[in-house]
C-alpha cells in the first residue's frame, strides 16, 4: 500500500509523462509536491521503485518509467499499463523495419518520417522511409502519428537525447507548454517547448546552454505534439 505523499507523486509523474511524453524533473515534482528539499524526492522515488511501480533507468535525465499503476488509478496487478519509454524497439541496421518490439501484440506501426532537430534547426521532415513499431496506448488518441529521430542535445532536460525517436501526434495546433515539432518558414524543423507571447511564438530549449527563439507568428507552423519517446540501449 501506498503512502499519500507516494501516491501523489506517481500520480503527478503519470500525468506529466500522460501529458509531454516524459517524466517530470525533480525540481517540479518537489514544487509539485510542496517539498523543501529534493532528497523528499529521492526518498519517495525509492519507496516506489522498491515496491515495483516505477523504474529508474542509469545514466539518462529524467529517466524514469512508470512500470505499473495502482488499482485506484486505473491499473491491475499484473497487466493493463503500457510504459512510455521502451527499451529495444527502433530496428538495428540490417533488421527489417518491421521489426517487432516486447509485447509487440500491443504495438502499432508508424511511419519514421526524418530526423528532427533538438538544437538549431537543420532541416524539414522527409519522407518515410520506414516504419516503427510503438505501443497502441501512446497513439490511441485522434488523428495522425508519425515518428522521427532527435538530433541534438537542445531538449536534454526534458529528457530528450541526442538519438531518442519521438512520437508525434499530427496537429496544427497547441498549448502553451507543449512539446512540438514547429517548422520555421517552411524549411527548417525543430522540437522545443511551445509558447504563444503576444503576435509572436517563442520556442524554448530545455538546455540552459540554448537561448529561447522568438519568431513572428507567420513564420511558425506546428506540424505535432509529443506523445512519446522511444529509446534503444
Amino acid at each position: 500500500m501506498l503512502t499519500k505523499k507516494q501516491l501523489d507523486l506517481l500520480e503527478y509523474i503519470n500525468k506529466c509523462v500522460q501529458r509531454d511524453g516524459v517524466p517530470p524533473s525533480f525540481d517540479e515534482m518537489k514544487e509539485a509536491l510542496d517539498l523543501r528539499s529534493k532528497s523528499g524526492i529521492h526518498r519517495l522515488i525509492t519507496a516506489l521503485e522498491e515496491r515495483g511501480f516505477i523504474r529508474r533507468l542509469a545514466h539518462r535525465a529524467r529517466a524514469l518509467e512508470i512500470v505499473k499503476l495502482p488499482e485506484s488509478m486505473g491499473g491491475a496487478p499484473s497487466h493493463g499499463f503500457t510504459p512510455r519509454v521502451i527499451d529495444g524497439d527502433r530496428p538495428d541496421a540490417g533488421q527489417p523495419a518491421n521489426a517487432q518490439p516486447v509485447n509487440a501484440s500491443h504495438s502499432l506501426d508508424v511511419p519514421l518520417v526524418g530526423r528532427i532537430a533538438a538544437g538549431v534547426p537543420i532541416e524539414a521532415l522527409e519522407h518515410a522511409t520506414q516504419n516503427v513499431a510503438v505501443p497502441g496506448a501512446m497513439i490511441s488518441g485522434p488523428g495522425e502519428h508519425y515518428a522521427l529521430e532527435v538530433k541534438g542535445d537542445s531538449m536534454i532536460d526534458a529528457g530528450i537525447n541526442d538519438g531518442d525517436v519521438v512520437v508525434i501526434r499530427e496537429t496544427s495546433v497547441a498549448n502553451n507548454g507543449d512539446i512540438v515539432v514547429a517548422l520555421i518558414e517552411d524549411h527548417e524543423a525543430t522540437l522545443k517547448r511551445f509558447f504563444r507571447r503576444s503576435g509572436a511564438i517563442a520556442l524554448e530549449a530545455a538546455n540552459p546552454a540554448y537561448e529561447t527563439r522568438i519568431l513572428p507568428d507567420d513564420k511558425v507552423k506546428v506540424q505535432g505534439r509529443l506523445v512519446g519517446l522511444i529509446r534503444t540501449y
